[in-house]
């Protein structure tokens, strides 16, 4: 199904939590002179308006990153913020970084990033930003299955399904079981929503089975507006990096205080 469109929900809290962890993530691994990769599945636009009538018209984005960076919920310090920072200082105040646009912040010219989106508007969109990654108008799994290992094979995959269908549920920890068997060196993040049914917890539970190393990092807010049925947002990452679980605990402390 190609009706998501993220313009609706950037910058909410599901972003903060995800992009938080993303920034760490490769502000810690481009800290070290060897070059990476960096893949993406599900890339979407790329670059959000927060001031599009997408965003008003549900204003996550005002219970999300606004509220978060005017209550100062993160660090001055933290990489989002510096990444965040710099891209508004070039797309305007009201810009919001995608995934792809948040790694190329840190992305040096020795790395490499290969990004796919399915949606035809959304690929347009993306192509439009991402003149620093080959992009993939393709299946994102199927990007993954065909390039990894990647070359450089030190990386991180970010794997960021709509969920539009329970399927992809089902079909998620088959697909990873693929892609870590080609690539058992890479780091493997995936972002999965908490929704009021709880419909996570048998796709969480194989992947729990099959990586039991993994990194699972839950947090929970309030959802957006009655009757949403969002009320947390997962990231679970195979072969993190070291510190990610202490990162991940202080931004579970920040959403209990905060959302």
């Amino acid at each position: 199904m190609l009706s998501y469109q993220h313009g609706y929900h950037a910058g909410n809290l599901a972003d903060l939590h995800k992009h938080a962890l993303l920034a760490w993530a490769m502000d810690y691994l481009t800290a070290k002179d060897k070059p990476l990769s960096y893949l993406e599945t599900h890339a979407g636009r790329g670059l959000y308006d927060l001031g599009s009538d997408q965003a008003q018209k549900t204003q996550e984005a005002a219970q999300g990153v606004d509220r978060a960076i005017t209550g100062g919920w993160l660090p001055g310090d933290h990489p989002l913020i510096g990444a965040l920072d710099a891209i508004r200082a070039v797309r305007g105040p009201r810009a919001y970084p995608g995934s792809p646009l948040i790694a190329a912040h840190f992305l040096r010219p020795d790395d490499r990033a290969h990004l796919a989106e399915l949606h035809p508007g959304e690929y347009e969109a993306l192509r439009a930003v991402a003149g620093f990654a080959t992009t993939h108008h393709r299946d994102g799994f199927a990007m993954a299955n065909a390039l990894c290992p990647p070359d450089p094979r030190r990386g991180l995959l970010l794997i960021d399904p709509s969920y539009e269908v329970k399927a992809d549920y089902e079909s998620v920890p088959r697909r990873i079981a693929q892609i870590a068997r080609k690539w058992n060196v890479g780091i493997i993040a995936l972002w999965y929503p908490l929704l009021t049914d709880n419909r996570h917890l048998a796709m969480t539970a194989r992947l729990a089975v099959d990586h039991p190393d993994a990194l699972i990092s839950e947090v929970r807010f309030a959802p957006a507006r009655p009757g949403h049925s969002m009320v947390g947002s997962g990231m679970w990452v195979l072969n993190p990096p070291w510190g990610m679980a202490d990162e991940a605990r202080r931004l579970q402390a920040i959403f209990d205080r905060h959302a």
